[in-house]
């Protein structure tokens, strides 16, 4: 498919997906925390946040398949590396075809893969570890320290090949960009009113409002 197996000893780069890393769960209103004397207690992190001391906290950790999203160049010389964690296509898609027609995969494949910034899409593919379809959820980072990322490299199962990452890159690059606006908002007033029939009550800009009528003569 869209894969390519580097050797074992090849420096990491973007697009690199590795199965197995961290990713750590924490919740700031509610922190499990040791004490001095190895006490365990709860405590909201904004009760903690400020005390100027060393915090010793009980964190769940999750095993996970994530994928290198800096470019080259920081791959090789920054100290710690963000990866997008991968999850089962379904999770990030809600809307997945229920009887699996190729007609109504490649729909969502490709019509929707242009529309959602938020994740890309990966086809599955066993060599890689990906028995399902998975997808690059951009929302879900973690960040590792570069050094101890590389002596791991057992871990890593693949790389996206050069189309595929050129894709990646400029998408993640789209979704970091990417300006949130009211797609209504150039419409006219009766293109509005048409906007909201189909779609349901929306912010109405003040230039899109009606023109007042003047009131019946006296």
């Amino acid at each position: 498919m869209i894969y390519e197996f580097p050797d074992a000893g090849a420096p990491i780069r973007q697009g690199d997906i590795f199965a197995g890393l961290p990713r750590v769960d924490l919740s700031l209103k509610r922190m499990p925390l040791l004490t001095d004397d190895d006490q365990k207690i709860d405590a909201t992190w904004d009760e903690v946040a400020d005390k100027g001391e060393e915090i010793t906290a009980i964190l769940g950790v999750e095993s996970v398949m994530a994928i290198v999203a800096n470019q080259d160049c920081d791959t090789q010389r920054s100290e710690d590396l963000t990866l997008c964690q991968i999850r089962k296509f379904s999770e990030v898609y809600k809307d997945c075809p229920k009887d699996g027609k190729h007609k109504d995969w490649m729909k969502v494949i490709t019509k929707q893969s242009r529309a959602n910034l938020k994740w890309f899409y990966l086809p599955p593919d066993n060599r890689i570890g990906f028995s399902e379809r998975m997808a690059i959820d951009f929302l879900a980072t973690i960040r590792v320290p570069r050094e101890d990322l590389e002596d791991l490299r057992s871990r890593r199962k693949g790389r996206l090949n050069f189309e595929a990452d050129e894709h990646f890159r400029e998408k993640i690059s789209d979704f970091f960009r990417r300006y949130p606006y009211d797609e209504w908002y150039p419409l006219t007033t009766d293109e509005v009113k048409t906007y909201k029939d189909e779609h349901g009550e929306v912010e109405v800009r003040p230039w899109q409002a009606p023109p007042a009528q003047a009131p019946p003569p006296g």
